[in-house]
């Protein structure tokens, strides 16, 4: 399972209860951080998670409200004795803009590596076992992209096809969990004794762009879809066009194309005090719609 946070939902500016742009995921003892806007660090403290394990920090773009957290952040790793390596993943001039944010936090007792963007869409290794994540450029008015974080699972174990294959009874655990298995010196694989793979989860993050192909293809039977939904308010359109960013109801668009579980709206302009008034006329687009506040979790399961 992957547990969510949506730290802060805040677009341009935080306000008193509504922190800037930031999403936590949790598997297995790793985390990833996706924009660290102001306030990133009191939203993980709120919700009770931890900053030591983040192992992966991925950005969508460079504007304020979606990295003007991470030097604050950076130093509190750091005095948590932090040693372990952290992967940064954002587009082209990554390295430059930490390194001039880093200004005021010099010294780490960790080291960073940079993974910069170049490809309209990417796929990432990262340091996180089992879990896929996928860069993909949408449409701002500078470089940005979304991400797709995929967990995938193994079919279930199949005992006709172990003895088939005449898989020893001493590799079936072991193939159960690893892709080969090795007993009196011959090598057996997974596909000997698992069947075909089982539906595994899927989360799709966007903010700050206009509807794009992009989006509808990545964010496609996602578990959760996380969009920017900036505007509530009735002759925002032609704003919205024109900064590329969203509507609340082009993103609950996005989510009835692509067929996603959920939709939670995220990167709500100051002028929205009160985002989940709209929720009637989101959910009319898409009914599965969360206005969220800060701080909402979820634990995403495999389905049985």
């Amino acid at each position: 399972m992957i547990d969510v946070c949506l730290l802060g939902t805040g677009g341009m500016m935080p306000l008193p209860n509504r922190a800037l742009t930031s999403l936590m995921l949790r598997y297995n003892g790793s985390t990833i951080l996706i924009d660290c806007g102001e306030g990133t660090q009191v939203a993980v403290k709120k919700c009770g998670w931890n900053f030591k394990p983040i192992d992966v920090i991925c950005f969508t773009h460079y504007h304020a409200d979606h990295i003007s957290g991470l030097p604050g952040l950076l130093l509190t790793m750091g005095n948590a004795e932090r040693t372990e390596p952290l992967l940064m993943i954002g587009p082209k001039r990554l390295e430059k803009t930490v390194t001039a944010l880093r200004t005021i936090a010099p010294e780490l007792p960790f080291p960073i590596l940079f993974h910069e963007l170049n490809e309209s869409e990417e796929t990432v290794q990262i340091p996180v076992r089992d879990l896929t994540l996928h860069a993909f450029r949408v449409n701002h008015n500078v470089t940005c992209y979304g991400y797709r974080v995929e967990l995938a699972r193994a079919g279930k174990f199949d005992m006709n096809k172990a003895k088939e294959y005449q898989v020893p009874m001493e590799c079936w655990s072991t193939l159960q969990k690893q892709e080969t298995a090795e007993y009196q010196g011959k090598v057996y694989t997974q596909d000997m004794v698992l069947g075909a793979p089982r539906k595994g989860l899927k989360l799709t993050y966007c903010t700050d762009t206009r509807p794009t192909p992009s989006i509808l293809d990545n964010a496609k039977n996602s578990d959760l879809f996380i969009c920017e939904g900036m505007y509530g308010e009735d002759g925002k359109e032609a704003k919205a066009e024109e900064h590329k960013h969203m509507t609340m109801y082009e993103a609950a668009e996005l989510a009835q194309r692509s067929d996603v579980k959920e939709l939670w709206l995220t990167h709500y302009s100051p002028s929205l005090i009160r985002p989940e008034q709209y929720a009637d006329k989101v959910q009319a687009i898409f009914p599965n719609t969360v206005i969220p506040r800060d701080g909402r979790k979820i634990e995403l399961n495999f389905e049985d």
